[in-house]
């Protein structure tokens, strides 16, 4: 509430009850904590902004490189490029795991997704939030190479083609790709089995 829509003196009256009314409210009861503390930025950047930029390729191109694994979070996941880099991935033995929101996995667009279970990539759906948001990929986590890709970017043909996103890479960062990789467990602890 604006308390300067009130006169002076009425604000000064209403400021403590309108913090009891916050303090009960259970939303601020349920704020996140703070941020964790800042770390050095370390390694290299890249970026792509799509429709102009080819995204796809940068993550093709990051998926080849990968050496031991390759952990995916998609909100939504149609891109059939992707999907075969994560194959190809898999089929020369690299750890390959996705994560993929449940409605959007049943409801829209199960192809792309099917088609990498088939290949023998384990995929588990998130179903504990009303989106599974998160769009990243962890490579390599533990090794001084490692990468996170990040951004507004779903792993899709419209993201890539039609809509104006946002990719970035960031490479050789250790703290960044624990982090990242530790997100992707807690979330893994509460998804399912995708099932056709």
């Amino acid at each position: 509430m604006n308390l300067s829509l009130f006169r002076p003196r009425a604000a000064r009256h209403l400021a403590p009850i309108l913090l009891v009314v916050a303090l009960a409210t259970p939303t601020f009861a349920l704020q996140p904590a703070p941020p964790v503390v800042p770390f050095a930025a370390t390694g290299t950047v890249q970026y792509a902004f799509t429709p102009d930029d080819r995204a796809d390729d940068m993550i093709v191109a990051a998926i080849a490189g990968a050496r031991a694994q390759v952990l995916v979070q998609a909100f939504s996941f149609t891109h059939r490029r992707i999907a075969e880099a994560l194959i190809r991935a898999r089929g020369r033995g690299v750890d390959v795991s996705v994560i993929a929101d449940y409605e959007q996995t049943y409801q829209i667009e199960a192809g792309v997704i099917r088609d990498i279970a088939e290949a023998g990539v384990p995929v588990l759906l998130d179903a504990q939030h009303a989106s599974a948001h998160n769009k990243i990929m962890v490579i390599d986590g533990g090794r001084a190479d490692c990468a996170v890709i990040s951004g507004s970017y779903n792993f899709t043909h419209a993201a890539q083609f039609r809509n104006a996103e946002n990719v970035v890479m960031l490479r050789g960062n250790p703290p960044l790709c624990e982090a990242f990789r530790r997100n992707w467990d807690q979330h893994k602890a509460h998804s399912s089995p995708y099932e056709r």
